[in-house]
């Protein structure tokens, strides 16, 4: 199966030797201008404890700096940039977009109320496993032995026949031949 290459796109720039991507037409939307603010430290915090919406899981700034297919974490960051443009600090664009797209939004749950279970709740489940574990392992050191008895003798072979014996005389004169 042939790859098939399509034509550039009249607003993409043009290609050089400098541009990595070999297909720049694949990635969805347009090729953007890095400026500093895009790296500001104050953006890249807000965005390392928010969720991109797309499946990928990843926070917004490891999806749009690895996966430039994503459609999702471009809008996301431009949302972010825009309330950082405002003045807005790290926990106000965090809080704006809780307000926007509720708590799922949030990478890790926030330590109030019903989120403290996401950080009690694995703790008390080692230390509970752990506690069953040991119980068992000391239950069973504890528990005696069962009693065995000698071992039985075995039965005794009953007694060959003289011409049994004549006979594994005569196998056996034939297997050293």
């Amino acid at each position: 199966m042939a790859l098939q290459t399509q034509p550039p796109r009249p607003d993409a720039p043009a290609r050089g030797a400098a541009d990595p991507l070999q297909q720049p037409g694949w990635i969805d939307g347009t090729r953007r201008v890095v400026d500093s603010l895009q790296n500001d430290p104050t953006v890249v915090a807000a965005e390392r404890r928010l969720r991109c919406t797309c499946p990928c899981g990843l926070d917004i700034f490891t999806c749009r700096t690895t996966d430039f297919t994503c459609s999702y974490s471009p809008v996301l960051h431009d949302e972010v940039m825009e309330l950082v443009k405002a003045g807005v600090d790290v926990d106000g664009v965090v809080a704006a977009f809780v307000a926007k797209h509720g708590e799922r939004i949030l990478l890790a749950p926030e330590a109030r109320g019903f989120g403290v279970l996401g950080y009690i709740l694995p703790g008390v489940a080692i230390l509970a496993s752990a506690g069953a574990l040991t119980w068992v392992l000391i239950r069973r050191g504890r528990r005696p032995a069962p009693e065995r008895g000698p071992n039985p003798p075995p039965p005794p072979l009953p007694a060959a026949s003289q011409g049994e014996m004549a006979r594994l005389d005569r196998a056996l004169a034939d297997l050293e031949s």
